[in-house]
C-alpha cells in the first residue's frame, strides 16, 4: 500500500473569536490553510472562565455546516428556528446552515474545563440555499472501538478496522462523504486506515506527539499542529512516547469556486452581497 505523506503542516495560531473566546485556529488562518471542502477548524480548551465565559453570542451562518465537538464541559445552543440544546462532553453538534441559521453557543458552565473543537464544513452549490438542519448527538450516540494499543470515535463516516469489520459513525450520507474519527494511541502504538486520495484528508493533533510513518521526511506533529495528507492509499501514523490524542478528517473535495465573507460562505461575490441583504432586511434563513 502507498502510505500518504504529509503535503503540508499548520501550526495552530492563537486568536479569538466571539466575544472573546480564546482559541486554536489551524485551518483558515487564511486562504492558503483551507483544504477542500474543509474551511476552518478550531481547538479551545482552558480551565480559565474568563478565557470562554463569554462565549458566542448571536451569529448569523450561510452556505456551510459547523460541526461542533466537547471532550469536556457544557456548551448550550439556541437559534432563530427554535431549535435548543446542550452539548456535553463526548457529545456532537452538528449544525447545517444552508440558506441561514442566527443561533448563539454559550458556555453552560462558570468554572472547569471546557474543551472542544469547531469544524466548519462546506456545502456543494446546490445544497448552499436547502433547509437548515440541527442535530444534538450525546456521547453514548457517538459509535466507538478498542483497536491494538488505543481507541477510535467515529463521528461521522464509516470505519473499518484491520480485520474489516466496519463501524459506521453518528453522521453519514452527506454529500461531501465526511470522515470524522477521534483517535487516541497509546505510546508508540501504530495506527493504520485505508484512505484513498478520491478524499482530501488531514489529522490534528491535541495530545502528545504523532509520527507520520510514510516516511516524508517531516518531523512529527506536535500538540496544536495539524498535518494535510497527499495522496496515496492509505495512512500509518504512530504515537510518540506519550502517546497521542488526535483527530482525522477525510471529505470529497467540491473543486467549487468559493466567496466568503465572515459567517457566509458561498460561490460568488453576488451571493454574498444577497446573504449580506437577506441579514439587514430580516429575511435571512426564511
Amino acid at each position: 500500500m502507498k502510505w500518504r505523506a504529509f503535503e503540508r503542516l499548520v501550526k495552530g495560531q492563537a486568536t479569538s473569536d466571539g466575544a472573546g473566546v480564546r482559541l486554536k485556529r489551524t485551518l483558515g488562518q487564511n486562504q492558503a490553510t483551507r483544504l477542500d471542502p474543509f474551511l476552518m477548524l478550531d481547538e479551545f480548551r482552558s480551565d480559565d472562565a474568563n478565557d470562554y465565559i463569554a462565549g458566542f453570542p448571536a451569529h448569523p451562518h450561510r452556505g456551510f455546516e459547523t460541526v461542533t465537538y466537547m471532550l469536556a464541559g457544557r456548551m448550550r445552543h439556541e437559534d432563530h428556528l427554535g431549535n435548543r440544546g446542550v452539548i456535553e462532553g463526548g457529545g456532537v453538534q452538528w449544525m447545517t446552515a444552508a440558506r441561514g441559521i442566527i443561533h448563539a453557543e454559550m458556555p453552560e458552565q462558570e468554572s472547569g474545563l471546557m474543551h472542544g473543537f469547531q469544524l466548519w464544513l462546506n456545502l456543494p452549490s446546490d445544497e448552499k440555499m436547502k433547509d437548515p438542519a440541527w442535530r444534538d448527538i450525546p456521547a453514548g450516540d457517538v459509535p466507538s472501538r478498542q483497536i491494538d494499543g488505543g481507541s477510535v470515535r467515529v463521528i461521522a463516516g464509516t470505519f473499518h478496522d484491520k480485520a474489516g469489520d466496519g463501524i459506521t459513525g453518528a453522521v453519514h450520507g452527506a454529500s461531501t462523504n465526511p470522515l470524522y474519527l477521534d483517535v487516541r494511541l497509546e505510546a508508540g502504538k501504530a495506527f493504520e486506515l485505508p484512505l484513498d486520495d478520491s478524499r482530501n484528508a488531514f489529522v490534528y493533533v491535541f495530545e502528545g506527539e504523532l509520527r507520520n510513518l510514510a516516511g516524508d521526511g517531516h518531523p512529527a506533529l506536535a500538540e496544536g499542529t495539524l498535518g494535510m495528507f497527499g495522496k496515496g492509499e492509505g495512512v500509518r501514523l504512530e504515537a510518540g512516547a506519550e502517546g497521542a490524542g488526535f483527530l482525522l478528517l477525510a471529505a470529497k473535495p467540491l473543486n467549487e469556486p468559493v466567496a466568503q465573507y465572515g459567517p457566509f460562505v458561498m460561490n460568488t461575490r453576488e451571493e454574498i452581497d444577497q446573504a449580506m441583504r437577506d441579514y439587514q432586511s430580516g429575511s435571512f434563513g426564511r
